[in-house]
């Protein structure tokens, strides 16, 4: 009964300060958000750009303090520390939860550029969020397919350019939708763990700016004991949770586009492929691992 009292307790104020530190973090970024949209020139967008990117890490970085407050999460991040504040990064990985978005904050606010995420387009109306995060160019993906499809590459294509500006890291959840098995069971996904990956966002983010980017960062992140609901995070129930980050180079021959001045799609799908192969596996090891070591 006490556990559930202080659960409580402390998942509604950290619900108190994401929502302080969010509305405080979003009255900062409209007069940038104003300047960009008014003066849509490259030097005012470098500068408007900068201030919003920062105080976008300054909103992660209280995050990262409530999270600490809140519970006592052991954190197992390998691989994290190899890159470079000012670089251009493609960053992939698999996901769970919405906790992944903050996971992945907390792991690399500071060591990387900003996480620049490919989002579904309904997340726009989240009450003030969705409003920041078009202040931040995040593309806004409606995935329906058909006509639909090509405005959300069209979408992406321009978000891109507008990375070129300032340092970078684009990330996409390349499965498009949070793991379920009973959404795994419909696909009749090949990986035990893993949806099928899709590459549309990132073909278009290779195109448009292969020549920038210094390396592709690929994550995974599993959670041993069960993957964790936003309220478990809130209330400090997130106990342990695995990061493990590995730089990967680019194939050279998917930063080249053909006649029709796109990536060469098959090549694109079989690199990604290999790449969830490999994750599949490092997966079910970590899962494993953990087993074992609960065993008496």
């Amino acid at each position: 009964m006490l556990q559930a009292i202080s659960r409580a307790i402390k998942g509604t104020l950290a619900t108190l300060v994401v929502i302080v530190n969010t509305v405080i973090g979003f009255s900062l970024m409209i007069p940038f958000a104003l300047l960009k949209a008014a003066l849509p020139f490259r030097p005012v967008r470098r500068v408007a750009d900068a201030a919003l990117n920062a105080i976008a890490e300054g909103w992660s970085s209280v995050n990262g303090v409530w999270i600490a407050l809140v519970g006592r999460t052991r954190w197992h991040v390998t691989g994290a520390d190899a890159f470079k504040r000012k670089g251009w990064y493609l960053v992939s990985s698999n996901h769970q939860s919405w906790v992944d978005i903050l996971v992945l904050q907390r792991t690399f606010n500071g060591r990387i550029p900003l996480l620049k995420f490919f989002i579904k387009y309904e997340l726009i109306f989240v009450p003030i969020i969705g409003l920041a995060w078009w202040a931040l160019d995040f593309p806004f993906m409606k995935r329906k397919g058909g006509v639909s499809a090509q405005k959300d590459l069209e979408t992406a294509r321009k978000a891109c350019e507008k990375f070129r500006v300032i340092p970078t890291s684009v990330i996409s959840f390349l499965e498009g939708t949070r793991f379920t098995q009973g959404k795994h069971d419909q696909q009749k996904s090949p990986y035990q763990h893993l949806l099928k990956p899709k590459t549309g966002g990132v073909g278009m983010a290779l195109e448009t700016m292969g020549d920038m980017f210094d390396a592709m960062i690929d994550v995974t992140i599993v959670y041993p004991h069960g993957v964790p609901e936003f309220w478990q995070l809130l209330s400090g129930q997130m106990d342990e949770v695995v990061v493990k980050v590995r730089e990967v180079p680019i194939p050279r021959e998917l930063l080249t586009t053909d006649a029709n001045g796109s990536n060469k799609r098959a090549e694109l799908q079989a690199w990604i492929n290999g790449l969830w192969e490999q994750k599949d596996r490092e997966i079910a090891e970590i899962q494993a691992q953990f087993k074992a070591a609960k065993r008496p």
